[in-house]
């Protein structure tokens, strides 16, 4: 409160003395909720200063304001508004308060878009198998604190000011070299663009290629924030079916001989939810579908270094010669989701354009974040962070893996994924998994069923369990609820 200047709407009438208008002027927005019990009020030289009266007027009003029960002074200079308030009926606030927000919009608004079934919050002390979080207690901070102080020593004046729209140049020739060692795109610091995080680089792809009626082909299961940023453009998302091999190409070709398809969002790596791997064949019948039907392939690659077993898979990207790949990508599950670095890579057009919207939406990142990060790319440490990270979470896995098999073989089958942040695992009949996820709940161990990632909400025997974010006691101790909260009669039917 002392910190700005405080303002006050005052009567204009001359008749009312100016201590009395500041007296009512206080009391009215205690009473509607502007100066909340306990708020410090400004010091009267403060207060007086700022609306251009005499000191002693104000100190005349928080006398009147002490005498009436609304404040209280609790040292020489310090005035708060009283914990208790005086037997004074407190007034509903409405539009027509001065300073009040409306409880309802005066205009009309677009439907309704809800977060309900995905964003929430879990309870205090939870264990949580999430569907990909890394274990944020592992992030090399002070790697990453060092980084940023040379940043700001070296260049600090040159990264407050605006920049290019597409990112750090610096980021995006280290993304760049990256991509090109780890994940064989040959692409140059042009064909990328940094984002704050994967998802914007989705919404303004939507925005960029996107427009009403046009039909975009997604995952039956799959990431619903994705599902509703391609939304808001007013296209129609077809959903199509995931089985072992991933993405159903088959479909995809069924649905391009019906109508005209403009793009398809696919997870190929490690399909999510299900974490299967789309099959080579599928990969190239795909590639083949969108080159000959002019078809934008919005490949979401969120967690491309973990994987354990078998060679690496390179993503799509990495084989498109007609320029029909947009790739989309995070280094959110190699350091941490709050840092919101992403990017786009794709045909220097698309990147221009794309860089053109953003710069009417957001301007810029972060730019002395961004250059830190470069630095711990071009030094190795993010490199070296990843193969760590790597070692853990297949340890992770395997833990799961047999935790998951003792206590809850016989009502589950799951299959380890060969890489990824989570393992989909299916229940045996005869088990409610959304009951049994909410008897979970009231043990303090969250997993998160089927339905979840369901295009059409419905249930389906599985639920993914994130391995990642949790260490082994937790694991263990996570099933060991998980195993108590079982429906007695769920758990009978299955192992009979």
């Amino acid at each position: 409160m002392r910190e700005h200047p405080f303002e006050l709407a005052l009567d204009p009438s001359p008749d009312v003395p100016l201590f009395v208008q500041i007296t009512r002027a206080l009391i009215e927005d205690i009473r509607r909720g502007r100066l909340r019990p306990g708020a410090a009020l400004p010091g009267s030289r403060a207060l007086a200063r700022s609306l251009g009266v005499h000191r002693n007027t104000v100190v005349a009003a928080y006398r009147e304001l002490a005498a009436q029960g609304w404040v209280e002074t609790r040292s020489a200079t310090m005035t708060y508004v009283s914990t208790t308030m005086p037997d004074v009926p407190r007034r509903r606030a409405t539009p027509a308060t001065l300073g009040t927000i409306a409880a309802r919009a005066g205009f009309d608004l677009p439907a309704r878009i809800s977060a309900a079934g995905w964003a929430h919050e879990n309870p205090p002390g939870a264990i949580v198998f999430s569907g990909g979080m890394p274990d944020l207690r592992l992030l090399p901070t002070e790697v990453l604190a060092r980084a940023y102080r040379r940043v700001l020593r070296s260049s600090a004046r040159r990264l407050f000011e605006y920049g290019d729209a597409r990112g750090d140049e610096r980021l995006r020739a280290a993304l760049a070299d990256m991509l090109a060692a780890v994940r064989g795109l040959g692409a140059s610091a042009e064909d990328v663009m940094v984002t704050r995080g994967s998802q914007m680089a989705l919404d303004l792809c939507a925005r960029a290629l996107l427009g009403p009626g046009d039909v975009v082909a997604v995952e039956a299961l799959g990431y619903r924030p994705a599902w509703e940023a391609l939304a808001q453009t007013g296209t129609r998302l077809v959903p199509l079916p995931v089985d072992a091999e991933g993405l159903s190409i088959d479909a995809l070709a069924a649905l391009v001989a019906r109508e005209p398809v403009r793009a398809v969002y696919v997870t190929p790596h490690h399909q999510y939810p299900s974490t299967a791997l789309l099959s080579p064949a599928r990969r190239i019948r795909l590639l083949d579908l969108a080159r000959a039907h002019r078809i934008a392939i919005l490949e979401d690659d969120y967690d491309h270094e973990f994987h354990y077993d078998g060679r690496p898979v390179l993503p799509l990207a990495s084989a498109d010669r007609a320029g029909v790949v947009v790739y989309i990508g995070t280094l959110s599950k190699i350091l941490a989701p709050g840092l919101r670095i992403g990017f786009v890579v794709a045909p220097a057009p698309l990147v221009e354009r794309l860089a053109a919207i953003r710069s009417f939406v957001d301007r810029q990142g972060d730019l002395a974040l961004e250059r830190a990060v470069a630095e711990l790319l071009e030094d190795g440490e993010v490199q070296r962070h990843a193969r760590r990270m790597r070692r853990i979470y297949q340890a992770r896995r395997d833990v799961l893996t047999e935790a998951l098999r003792k206590h809850l073989g016989d009502a589950v089958e799951l299959a380890p994924p060969p890489g990824g942040m989570a393992m989909w695992v299916r229940v045996a009949p005869g088990i409610d998994v959304d009951a049994w996820a909410t008897r979970a709940l009231d043990r303090g161990v969250v997993i998160h069923p089927a339905r979840r990632y369901a295009f059409d909400g419905r249930s389906r025997p599985f639920f993914r369990a994130g391995f990642a974010a949790l260490d082994e006691r937790e694991i263990q101790e996570g099933i060991s609820r998980l195993r108590a909260a079982l429906p007695t009669k769920g758990a009978t039917r299955a192992a009979s």
